[in-house]
């Protein structure tokens, strides 16, 4: 099917790779059908890509894997989730954070606290807090990015 994209335009998205959130996203709960864009030939599922929404043609966020940003990361989520999006396991299980990339770039931070559980089996997903502490809102990312060139 064909979707209009503010920043990609026209864009062609198989069934397969639609995702759906069935409780949509924090402070965005009308929306449910996004699929992942890379934002060039260089991005990968471990790069940076945008969340683009199938139901909003001016929504998208930018996100990239967690661990692509914090190796060690290890959320702790609820029994709700894989209720929500069908059980998970290490090799169908996509997690995701939201990237702020203000104006200076050095200021670039992800939301650790709040990451999306995408079940790739299911193509279902759900934006959650987690339930450890210690992750932040705005981690800063920008020294590691660099540093791992």
């Amino acid at each position: 099917m064909e979707y209009n994209t503010r920043l990609f335009g026209k864009i062609d998205v198989k069934e397969d790779k639609i995702i759906e959130f069935p409780k949509g996203i924090l402070g965005f709960e009308d929306l449910k059908k996004f699929t992942l864009t890379f934002d060039s030939e260089k991005s990968s599922p471990t790069g940076l890509n945008f969340l683009v929404s199938l139901d909003e043609p001016a929504f998208m966020m930018p996100v990239v894997t967690a661990v692509a940003v914090k190796p060690d990361y290890a959320p702790q989520i609820s029994a709700e989730v894989e209720n929500a999006i069908g059980p998970l396991t290490e090799n169908n299980v996509l997690v995701l954070v939201t990237m702020t990339i203000p104006s200076d770039i050095t200021q670039m931070t992800v939301n650790l606290n709040a990451p999306i559980i995408i079940n790739i089996e299911t193509n279902k997903a759900v934006q959650t807090m987690v339930e450890n502490e210690g992750y932040d809102i705005k981690y800063p990312i920008y020294d590691f990015l660099k540093s791992n060139q």
